[in-house]
């Protein structure tokens, strides 16, 4: 009987140290879930730093037509040495729309390609640089795979991908064919997130130690205007933070991840479906699986940390919880967007911040309206571009600035802001924040995406 106990006991052990058996799963160890790194195959060369040989004319290709599709075939109709060459969605009824757009801002009309397959017979042209996917969650990566390897730059909406698997995929076929892989990801555009960058990378706020972000938006109004409920759909399959990127972005950015940092170590916890199974009822539905609100705690190599937060079923006011914590001052965004700076002994900042408290309440508006002019990103010095990006508008601007980024970079030959780590790394807390509940909240070891790349560059640098 004893020798029965002790090989079930070990057969135990065995089942729950191995929970997933594969190259880029991962294993339970010593209460600590632990994500493989496999080494980089011999054909593949690492994206840090990539820059693709430059493009007089980007010819772009748009797949999804629906919400986002033709708002970025308008913006991209409003940037210089562009050309939409074709668009697709599944429904061919979508189609006209976006021509009336190209129709309106004076372009010529685009190849059309719609059905289940047309995607692809979009992705096999030879007059296309750019494959910009803006479709439901689940189709992202395959898409993306499929047009680098048809020799194609990709731009995709967010999340990149919806599992570590899938972030895989994109890294290895970016860095095997080549080609750019850049995740939309627009909050790191905002006027608001880019003036705290470059105080950051100034030092106003002396060394980072902590930031925060979250996606925290009602969705009530808009859950029946996905198409076919994908939206509904995702989140009723799925724990964890579904839908990171908008708070991680940012986040990252502010400390250098990937370029000089990198994130170790992740735990997450939720809510019970309170609201979200309320929801279901309203389908006919009983079981729900994302918790109303979730939590990710992560740590970094050097010291620093994380928090992310997810909810979009409870009636809060909308909230990226933007924030920056450093040595030697403050950012905020949400619910009010301000600065708190300590100033005394201090003779590396350029803007008299002594209006109040010193580090201890927010400065002034007066004071903002400096910060604004006297920080002002470097990115959006030339002339006219932060007007032209609020007429043509996305997010205020910030959508407009995301492409205008992604199409300066490509014509001129630069990296771009945001590359294929950003897109593995910001996506991955999907799954890792899942895996994490699931198992009690236990600790999550990361995946290194750079495969020990992290520290080759010196801080993030966008290129001009």
């Amino acid at each position: 009987m004893k020798k029965f106990i002790l090989l079930l006991t070990a057969g135990l052990i065995m089942m729950t140290s191995c929970a997933v058996n594969d190259d880029y799963g991962y294993e339970i160890k010593d209460g600590v879930i632990v994500y493989n790194t496999p080494e980089r195959p011999a054909d593949q060369i690492s994206m840090i730093g990539f820059a693709a040989e430059p493009l007089e004319t980007v010819r772009i290709g748009v797949i999804g037509l629906g919400m986002r599709g033709p708002d970025a075939v308008n913006r991209f109709a409003n940037i210089d040495g562009t050309e939409i060459v074709a668009i697709c969605d599944l429904y061919p009824e979508k189609l006209e729309r976006t021509q009336q757009i190209l129709d309106r801002n004076g372009r010529a009309r685009a190849a059309e390609y719609s059905g289940p397959d047309g995607w692809k017979e979009l992705c096999d042209r030879d007059d296309l640089d750019l494959v910009y996917i803006v479709t439901p969650w689940d189709s992202h990566t395959p898409m993306a795979v499929y047009a680098m390897e048809q020799g194609k730059h990709v731009a995709i909406e967010v999340p990149a991908a919806t599992s570590v698997d899938e972030c895989w995929q994109l890294v290895n076929t970016a860095e095997k064919t080549q080609k750019h892989c850049m995740m939309l990801e627009n909050c790191v555009y905002d006027f608001f997130e880019l003036t705290t960058l470059n105080m950051a990378q100034q030092g106003v706020f002396g060394e980072i130690i902590h930031t925060e972000g979250a996606y925290i938006h009602n969705l009530d109004p808009y859950w029946r205007a996905y198409q076919d409920n994908w939206r509904y759909e995702f989140n009723k399959k799925n724990r964890g933070d579904v839908y990171p990127t908008h708070g991680l972005g940012p986040a990252c950015w502010a400390l250098d991840i990937h370029r000089g940092d990198k994130m170790n170590t992740l735990i997450s916890m939720d809510t019970d479906a309170f609201n979200g199974k309320k929801l279901a009822g309203t389908y006919g539905e009983t079981e729900y699986e994302n918790g109303d609100h979730t939590i990710t705690l992560i740590r970094t190599e050097k010291g620093k940390t994380i928090e992310i937060q997810h909810n979009v079923v409870t009636p809060r006011p909308y909230n990226r919880m933007y924030m920056v914590e450093g040595t030697e001052g403050f950012a905020s965004k949400y619910p009010y967007a301000g600065y708190s700076i300590r100033t005394l002994g201090r003779d590396d900042i350029s803007v008299d911040f002594l209006d109040g408290l010193d580090g201890e309440s927010f400065v002034s508006r007066r004071i903002m309206e400096d910060i604004e002019r006297e920080y002002h990103h470097p990115i959006l010095s030339e002339n006219s571009l932060v007007e032209t990006a609020k007429r043509v508008g996305g997010h205020g601007g910030m959508d407009f600035i995301m492409d205008y980024r992604l199409i300066y970079c490509l014509q001129r030959g630069l990296p771009l802001d945001q590359d294929v780590y950003d897109a593995a790394e910001w996506s991955c807390l999907g799954e890792l924040s899942r895996v994490s509940i699931e198992n009690g909240s236990m600790p999550v070891q990361m995946p290194d995406f750079t495969r020990g790349d992290w520290n080759k560059l010196d801080g993030l640098k966008l290129a001009l």
